[in-house]
Parts: structure tokens; sequence; C-alpha cells
């Protein structure tokens, strides 16, 4: 028998999504989902009813609901929940769709608490349903590079890794009475500004200990709960030290996100706003390639995130879903994220 044969006369079924929080990342998910050919967007979910009609414009025949509870209740089958509400939404949400059969995709961060993280991870192993976190970063051809050199040893024991985020958040950004900014539902920079940053370092470097940290409130005062700097110092577990600076607080316009590594067979650094490009790179016995160019940065009008790499998202959970692939961000490293961020936050 062909087997070729049999699997093109037998596709895999499509993998039917919702989208719940339609804002600015929910409604990329939605039109990604919607182009994807091994993929079908079957509902939308947002409590903000305004956004009905452009939806019903935009996707079409694609029902509305106004919240998860009401989308649950109707039966309406799906094989995938995507989580884009505010981040003190994520851990609830995601638990109730697992706890009713469904795989889920989180947005940045898996949740706020470590508790909350490890609720969401137990939940899936109780349900055996996937969950993936959207680290996109991951998928920058800058990132995936410095990944392939430091897992290859090229670059010998890491001596100092410094990364900095210096981005602008104003009162463009936090709006009165939205969540961003607030304790309870935003958690603080470095869970909406700068996790996957926070990602990068522990997916390329390990975890880190002997955390020291210092943290400013340069011009947020009325706009957030929390603060807009930061100054992290820290050990790496496998040898070496690193700092993490990082803040909101830059006049108009991001300045720049930023890695480099002093390692002891050479040096580099990926630079740009978004670490976008590879601005140096001295190893020994070693020639940088050509890498593929970054995505643009992700476009909110007065503001912009990091680098739109959300279409090799939903292409992994497409094929992992349907048994081709495996998560390239589960669960257990987004907990890892947020369990790292609370100990950097712990100190303040």
């Amino acid at each position: 028998m062909d087997v070729n044969a049999v699997l093109v006369s037998n596709p895999a079924p499509e993998v039917r999504f919702v989208v719940c929080g339609v804002g600015h990342i929910g409604r990329r998910h939605a039109a990604l989902i919607a182009r994807h050919p091994g993929a079908r967007l079957v509902a939308l979910i947002d409590e903000r009813a305004e956004l009905r009609a452009g939806l019903a414009t935009e996707f079409p025949d694609v029902p509305f609901f106004a919240s998860l509870e009401a989308y649950l209740q109707t039966g309406l089958a799906a094989d995938v929940l995507t989580v884009a509400t505010p981040n003190g939404c994520h851990a609830p949400q995601a638990v109730a769709s697992l706890r009713h059969g469904l795989h889920v995709v989180i947005e940045k961060p898996l949740a706020l608490t470590k508790a909350d993280a490890e609720t969401i991870v137990r939940t899936a192993l109780q349900t055996g349903r996937l969950v993936f976190g959207v680290m996109q970063n991951r998928y920058s051809p800058p990132a995936a590079w410095l990944k392939q050199v430091v897992d290859e040893g090229r670059l010998g024991q890491v001596y100092l890794v410094q990364l900095n985020c210096f981005w602008n958040r104003d009162a463009r950004y936090y709006r009165p009475g939205g969540w961003k900014g607030t304790q309870a539902q935003d958690g603080g920079t470095l869970f909406t500004q700068f996790s996957h940053f926070v990602d990068l370092l522990y997916w390329v470097f390990g975890d880190i200990t002997n955390i020291t940290a210092r943290f400013r409130d340069f011009n947020h005062a009325g706009l957030t709960e929390f603060e807009d700097s930061g100054l992290v110092a820290f050990d790496l577990v496998r040898g070496g030290a690193g700092t993490l600076s990082y803040s909101t607080a830059v006049w108009d316009r991001n300045l720049e996100s930023s890695l480099t590594v002093v390692a002891e067979r050479g040096s580099l650094r990926i630079a740009g706003q978004y670490m976008d490009k590879v601005d140096y790179c001295h190893i020994d016995g070693y020639t940088l390639p050509e890498l593929p160019p970054t995505n643009p940065a992700n476009n909110y009008g007065s503001f912009q995130g990091s680098a739109a790499n959300h279409v090799q998202v939903i292409e992994n959970v497409v094929d992992t879903v349907q048994r081709r692939s495996i998560a390239t961000t589960n669960a257990l490293e987004g907990l890892k994220v947020v369990e790292i961020i609370e100990r950097i936050y712990a100190l303040r």
C-alpha cells in the first residue's frame, strides 16, 4: 500500500479554534487562524459588545459570545481555545477550558503567580490536554541563531550576559479605567512588557539564582500601580553572571531590546529595538551565517511590541494537535518564566 497516497486521501481534520479576548493580540490570532489551511475559527469571545459589529464584518459567520461561560454552555465543538484576555484572567480561563476538554493557547504571561501556573499544568495533566505558552520571540532568526550557538558549545563557558529592554509605555498606552497598569490584572512591567525576554534568557542560558534588584518609578505615578524601571543582577546556574536592565520610561518611542554575551571563546550582541539583528559576533573559528530577516514588530499605533511571529505559533499548535510536531513553548517553560519573574518581584 502506498502510505503517501493514504495520507493524501485522509488529511488531518481541521483544528477548530476559539479566541477568547479579541483585542490587538487576540484579533491577530483570529486572523492568522482564519487564514491557516489546517485551522478553522469557530467562535470569538469578548465582554466588549461594541466589538461585535466589526468582528462580524472581518469574520463573517463566526459566532460572538460575551463571556467564556456563555460559549462553554452552548456545546459548540472546538479543539483549542486561545486565551488573549488581561493577564489576571489567564489562569482561571485556561483552567476552565482545560476542564471542558479543550487544548489551550495562553498569551504571555501564562499566569501572574507560580501557584496559578502550577494549577494550569496540573489541570492539563489531569485532563490530558495540551497547553501552549505564546513566546513568539523564539522564532526570530537572531534568537534561534543564539540558541544554536550556545547549545553547540561554540562560546565555551558563558561569563556575562547583559539584557537591556528600554521601551516607551506612556499615557497613550495606560488608559484610565483600563486593566493595563493595575497590579491585579497587569501584574507588572516584567510580566506584560518583558516576559518574552525573560523567556529568551531562560530558554538559552537556563535558570538564574542569587538575584538582587532595584526598582524605580520615574514617570508613571498615576499611570501604573508598579515600577516602570528595574536593575536586576543574578548568577546563571550553569555558571557565569548576568544583568537585566529594563524600563518603560523612555520618551516617545522604544529605544532598544538587546542582549550581549561575553564568553570563553567569543562575544556577541543581538540588538535593535526588538533584538532583530546580530550587531556583533566574534567567535573563535566561526563565521556568522546570513540569517533570514526578522519579522517587523507588532504595531499598535502609538507604540510597538515584539516581533510579529504569531504565525509560527499557530502553525506549531496545529501541527502538534494533529500529532505532527511537539509544542515549542510548553506549559512547564511558561511556568518557569512566571516563577523567575515572581522571584525578582519578591525583592520589591
